[in-house]
């Protein structure tokens, strides 16, 4: 039986446009004074789980609670991966999901019935786990297990979603929300995964 390897899936701290409730995408926003202080509280509740090795997006908000927790950890980022980014929204990113509506309502509306929809100019979930799910992969097979790994909030919902529904798009499972700094064990062995789970379901 192939060896199992963990990962501990994390959202990045919290930024200025996630307070402002702006979709942020690819465009790199830094961590802001909250999110910075996630970074350090998320250290703190990973110290009992033995993280051997960190992994992140390249995106600075993610790398930045990467290098925080890592500093508090002992460890160096030892994988950064642009695969890893935010899903891209187009035309819709640095905007509130009330402007999105205001903008283009018919492309707005067809988002909100299926997500998979992709935004204007932006990537569909077919593309973005084209990346991810190799990416996430890698990571396991790269960083001593357990590993942790930083990425973004549409990244994990389209493949938790995905991962839960068991199909290679999702759909049939509501993706779960992931506030800033929320935390999910994934578990991987022969090249797929077996198992995931809310690492602190309360928050």
């Amino acid at each position: 039986m192939p060896p199992e390897r963990h990962v501990l899936l994390v959202r990045h701290g919290e930024t200025d446009w996630n307070a402002a409730g702006r979709l942020q995408g690819q465009t790199d926003v830094p961590l802001n004074a909250n999110g910075r202080a996630q970074a350090l509280a998320l250290a703190v509740r990973l110290r009992a789980e033995g993280v051997r090795a960190i992994g992140s997006s390249d995106l600075s908000r993610a790398r930045g609670t990467a290098e925080l927790v890592g500093g508090a950890l002992g460890l160096e980022v030892a994988l950064v991966d642009e695969d890893l980014r935010e899903r891209g929204y187009g035309a819709w990113e640095g905007l509130t999901r009330g402007e999105c509506a205001a903008r283009d309502p018919d492309a707005w509306a067809r988002h909100l019935a299926d997500p998979r929809t992709p935004p204007p100019g932006g990537e569909t979930t077919e593309a973005l786990l084209a990346r991810v799910v190799p990416a996430i992969h890698r990571a396991a097979e790269r960083l001593a297990t357990p590993a942790l790994v930083v990425t973004h909030g549409g990244v994990m919902r389209a493949f938790l979603s995905a991962v839960l529904d068991g199909g290679p798009a999702g759909g049939a499972v509501a993706p779960p929300v992931v506030p800033n700094g929320g935390v999910w064990r994934v578990r991987l062995a022969g090249g797929r995964v077996i198992g995931a789970a809310a690492l602190d379901p309360d928050r």
